[in-house]
């Protein structure tokens, strides 16, 4: 019998809402395949990125004044609770009726998903997805981006980046560097990455936008991605 597992997902926004809108299709097989690792008793914290919706409220507003990062986070926070608050719309059956907005806060109830968003400025949701590991004392964090690998450097601008599988806390931030911006566009934001490193936890990203390669690292059947730790 297989062993139950909670699991930490950070959902990146750019799944759940490209340029060319919600995509609900992938959100349709996301659903069907998170209630099928429920049925078999596992369980999901879930934390909603803000993705292309953050950057398009920032850009407008710093088109019309001049923005605090502050005021920008904030923008980026309600984004993420605006995806955050659709999860838990397609999850209404199995899910926690409250959205998480503080992770240090434990949420009581026997619900196999919880759904999380952005909680305040300063601070990504893959900080939050660290900081839930933390307090749930889960040991990895799985990352679901749109990208089959952390590379070397940005593959946009560098034809030469090449793919990295596994990689050590050390080098990844020096990849990723030290500050956070609102409306960065990271494989694991610098500050979560900095208190993973900490915790000593393991972050995994996964290309998700492909499902099957996700149900694929559920399954332990191998999967496109990067493994950082240690």
């Amino acid at each position: 019998m297989n062993e139950k597992k909670v699991y930490v997902i950070s959902l990146g926004g750019s799944l759940i809402a490209p340029p060319e809108g919600i995509d609900w299709k992938f959100l349709k097989d996301f659903r069907k395949l998170i209630v099928s690792e429920t049925k078999i008793g596992n369980r999901f914290f879930i934390i909603a990125g803000g993705g292309i919706t953050c950057r398009n409220y920032i850009a407008a507003a710093d088109k019309v004044v001049k923005v605090s990062d502050e005021d920008r986070d904030w923008l980026g926070i309600h984004s993420t609770r605006l995806n955050a608050h659709l999860l838990r719309t397609i999850f209404y059956d199995i899910a926690h009726p409250e959205i998480i907005k503080n992770p240090t806060v434990h949420m009581k109830g026997k619900e196999k998903i919880f759904i999380a968003g952005g909680w305040k400025p300063g601070w990504s949701t893959d900080y939050v997805a660290t900081v839930l590991a933390r307090e749930y004392k889960i040991k990895t964090v799985i990352n679901l981006s749109n990208i089959d690998y952390v590379y070397t450097s940005d593959p946009r601008k560098n034809k030469d980046a090449e793919p990295i599988k596994e990689i050590n806390w050390k080098n990844f931030r020096k990849i990723v560097g030290n500050k956070w911006d609102p409306g960065l566009n990271a494989p694991f934001d610098p500050v979560a990455s900095r208190l993973a490193e900490k915790l000593d936890l393991e972050v995994i990203i996964v290309n998700g936008k492909n499902v099957g390669n996700f149900r694929n690292f559920l399954k332990g059947n191998g999967s496109i991605g990067t493994i950082i730790k240690k």
